[in-house]
């Protein structure tokens, strides 16, 4: 049996008949951006998330760029992120000028809420918050930490479309920058992403940056980016927007499975903090024999992918920065141990059965 890591169409296949109304639904309505479908998601989104507000983006790493031009956060400024993250919730700090002081992962990959505040220094002004592989972070201690200094919250969501803290979700508890690239939970069928806010003013900026820095026709207020999020990929994000608890409750039953069922000593699997749920956008498996394994299940012909190989700090971009190999030995030792399995929409019984199986046989 053959198993790739991912499958896309899928979810498409789920609903086909669905998404091929709504397609020519907006193809022959001639209206092609900004129009019914954006505003209709936007709504549907926000309501869904539990915020006030939705503004629609066209991709998660404009979003968090967006955030950051929002709150003022530049040259000079320094953002905490966690050092694990994948590198677009970093370029969002850097390519606002900004720099980015990178945090350890605690023991559910996500940021270490006790190493936080020994790196806060006068020129920190905010927390990017990554809820990374699906898995909601520590937002109570995370909120007191940033309320006590007066600092930002950015939550790059990402991964975590549903995911709560508290029965809050994710996107709630400062501006929430999500991606619609297509292997997300929530994703559309090219690129998308939205910003969510609670500020009735923060939500009319977005708006007019995301237009060229237009609220009105030809009437330009500051320099912005054509950064909207189009018809058609709203639209389709409506139809997948409500299934999305049916497609979440999948992975859900995957990923218990996969807990309940692999049973390998040489193989730790992933941990859900207390309070925190997750949506199981990836399920990362560590192991110190991480390349002999892949190349094992590559060979049993199940896929497999590293999320993610190379640290932003010693990645080339951020050679700038002047870290060394060393400097962060948990993200480093993460980057070398980690694995991501399949788990997707539509996977069978009997597909994962074969992925236990074949784990269990690893040795």
């Amino acid at each position: 049996m053959k198993i790739p890591f991912n499958i896309l169409n899928k979810t498409f296949l789920m609903h086909q008949d669905e998404y091929e109304k709504k397609i020519l639904e907006i193809m022959r309505k001639g209206w092609y951006i900004l129009g019914d479908e954006v505003k209709n998601f936007e709504i549907e989104f926000a309501k869904y998330i539990g915020s006030k507000y939705s503004i629609g983006v066209d991709n998660g790493l404009n979003a968090l760029v967006l955030a950051f031009r929002e709150l003022g956060i530049g040259e000079g400024d320094e953002v905490l992120v966690q050092g694990n993250t994948y590198i677009a919730s970093v370029m969002g700090i850097t390519m606002n000028r900004a720099t980015p002081i990178f945090i350890e992962p605690d023991e559910f990959y996500n940021i270490d809420v006790n190493k936080i505040e020994d790196a806060i220094t006068i020129r920190t002004k905010a927390i990017c918050v990554v809820h990374l592989y699906g898995q909601a972070s520590n937002m109570e201690e995370i909120k007191k930490i940033a309320d006590k200094y007066k600092l930002h919250i950015v939550e790059d969501c990402a991964q975590s479309h549903g995911a709560s803290f508290n029965s809050k979700k994710t996107g709630t508890f400062g501006i929430g920058c999500f991606s619609f690239y297509p292997s997300k939970n929530l994703g559309c069928f090219g690129d998308g992403g939205a910003i969510t806010t609670n500020s009735e003013l923060q939500n009319r900026d977005f708006r007019v940056l995301r237009n060229y820095g237009s609220e009105k026709r030809y009437y330009n207020e500051v320099v912005g980016y054509n950064s909207r999020l189009d018809e058609l990929q709203a639209g389709l994000l409506r139809i997948k927007l409500s299934h999305l608890e049916e497609l979440t409750n999948q992975r859900t039953y995957i990923a218990n499975r996969y807990l309940n069922e692999i049973v390998n000593s040489k193989i730790e699997l992933p941990k859900i903090r207390k309070g925190a749920t997750s949506v199981w956008h990836l399920f990362i498996i560590k192991t110190n024999e991480r390349d002999k394994l892949q190349e094992y299940l590559e060979k049993n012909g199940v896929g497999t992918v590293i999320h993610y190989p190379i640290p932003p700090h010693l990645s080339e971009a951020y050679k700038y920065l002047g870290y060394k190999e060393g400097d962060f030995p948990i993200t480093e030792k993460h980057a070398k141990t980690i694995l991501s399995i399949p788990l997707y929409n539509g996977m069978t019984d009997e597909e994962q059965s074969y992925v236990i199986d074949i784990i269990n046989g690893y040795n």
